[in-house]
């Protein structure tokens, strides 16, 4: 989320929330909704808490410098992303997995000189199984920048943006890698890792445009956004910005079996639907494409401070979460038809 919203988070946050207690059996595997094929089975295939947390141990170490675009340190982040998803043997979608692009910014706030800053996306693809929906593609993504440095506490200044967004794009990272290994889609996955989130959707809105001029056939589009700490236990485990923009949630909580996505009062109080990845994919491809997230202004009081570190994510809930969401994706992935619409405002 953008550096825009640093007022009002602060002024939101009230406390931090506990940990839901959850069982070895919910943070291990899905399992019975997974179709099987080419003998993979569901356990060999589940999305693990040893290989989320190995990923946000990395992206969140200091040798990444807090992940600024532009900087070494997000070059190291693209390059670990990029081994992950070759290990995992999800495709390039483009000639490389790099969509690069280039912007301008003010070198500082009181300043008119600006500098060519260059950043680059990470853009991978798992073909759909089926010959006809395989033309239909799911977009999943993350931004995998940060802000770099922060204000200093006790002589730390790195600011290594665990749960924003190291969390989302080690989602997004999983799912394609499970859906690589499974081959249980039908409609085709771009999972999409943004850089320049941080100043101002550069990344996505770049994807974005140059997706709508190779006129891809996108379905739907999900965001994740901050998903690496629990709400509270009356509360749905994630909220979807812009909620009633469209089916979306209610589509995925039929898949998921459960009431997974929920209504955050407050997302259109922020202005959450325009202020993260998911906007310009919705701007520029006209479809349902929305943030999900589930920290919630009052679970975390960590947001661009240098404490958004890798040991303050709560893992079994990570995992619970990312695991939970596969049957969600795989009904509307396999759907015959487009369930998931727009609504009018």
């Amino acid at each position: 989320m953008k550096k825009i919203l640093v007022g009002l988070i602060f002024a939101s946050v009230l406390s931090c929330g506990g940990s839901k207690t959850i069982s070895t059996e919910d943070t291990k595997t899905h399992s019975e909704h997974t179709t099987t094929l080419n003998n993979v089975q569901p356990e060999e295939a589940s999305i693990s808490m040893a290989s989320i947390q190995k990923s946000m141990e990395y992206l969140t170490s200091d040798e990444l410098e807090g992940r600024a675009t532009g900087s070494e340190g997000i070059e190291k982040a693209a390059v670990f992303i990029e081994d992950f998803l070759k290990r995992n043997n999800i495709k390039p979608y483009f000639e490389s997995y790099r969509d690069n692009f280039e912007f301008e910014k003010r070198k500082s706030r009181d300043s008119d000189v600006t500098e060519t800053i260059k950043g680059f996306n990470v853009v991978g693809v798992v073909e759909g199984n089926d010959p006809k929906l395989k033309n239909e593609y799911i977009i999943l993504g993350g931004h995998y920048d940060h802000i770099g440095k922060g204000k200093v506490v006790d002589g730390d200044s790195i600011a290594n943006g665990a749960n924003d967004d190291a969390s989302g794009t080690i989602a997004a990272m999983e799912f394609a890698a499970y859906f690589a290994k499974t081959k249980t889609n039908k409609r085709s996955i771009l999972v999409t890792l943004y850089s320049a989130e941080e100043m101002g959707l550069k990344g996505s809105g770049h994807l974005a445009e140059r997706l709508k001029s190779v006129g891809l056939n996108a379905y739907t589009m999900i965001n994740f956004e901050m998903i690496g700490v629990p709400r509270a236990e009356n509360e749905a485990i994630a909220y979807m910005s812009g909620y009633e923009r469209s089916n979306f949630a209610e589509t995925l909580n039929r898949y998921a079996g459960e009431d997974l996505i929920g209504f955050f009062p407050k997302a259109k109080e922020f202005q959450l639907f325009m202020r993260s990845d998911n906007f310009p994919f919705f701007k520029e491809l006209n479809i349902p494409a929305h943030a999900i997230s589930t920290f919630d202004f009052t679970n975390y009081d960590f947001y661009h401070h240098v404490d958004d570190e890798a040991d303050k994510m709560d893992y079994e809930h990570m995992t619970n979460f990312i695991n939970k969401m596969i049957p969600a994706l795989e009904g509307m992935m396999n759907a015959p038809t487009k369930e998931v619409i727009l609504k009018d405002e």
